[in-house]
């Protein structure tokens, strides 16, 4: 479906669009104005977009979170994207949501939890031992 509209077969409301990302309104937004930025090329999740192309992409990701607030008389913005698990197409968005304080966005993430002890370090442990694995 994504890749329709990035290539104007399907009808959207495009907000953005340029060689390296189409931005246009979900949906089923959770507030008015609730956009979705995606790549031009088709790429399923975020690890698969090259690296060359990460910092055009957010750029207008990032352009995007910055006017929605003055477009839409809303106080900020949430930017979220989920990667296979809850992503409903297969292609990388990222949601760039107005938000305004009392909007009643509530039970959007799960509930906060603490580290067991030493959870943590081991944790970081594995995460730094496989960024050293691929020369990170």
């Amino acid at each position: 479906m994504f890749c329709q509209v990035v290539a104007g077969a399907a009808a959207a409301d495009v907000v953005l669009a340029d060689d390296h990302a189409v931005a246009f309104l979900d949906r089923s937004p959770l507030f008015p104005g609730h956009v979705l930025v995606v790549p031009r090329r088709h790429v399923v999740t975020l690890p698969d977009l090259p690296p060359e192309e990460l910092g055009p992409f957010f750029e207008r990701v990032q352009l995007l979170a910055r006017v929605l607030p003055d477009a839409l008389d809303a106080q900020g913005t949430f930017v979220a994207a989920n990667i296979v698990v809850s992503q409903s197409v297969a292609h990388l968005h990222v949601h760039v949501v107005p938000r305004r304080r009392k909007d009643g966005l509530r039970g959007f993430f799960w509930p906060r939890q603490r580290y067991a002890p030493g959870e943590a370090a081991a944790c970081a442990a594995r995460i730094r031992a496989v960024l050293a694995d691929i020369g990170r």
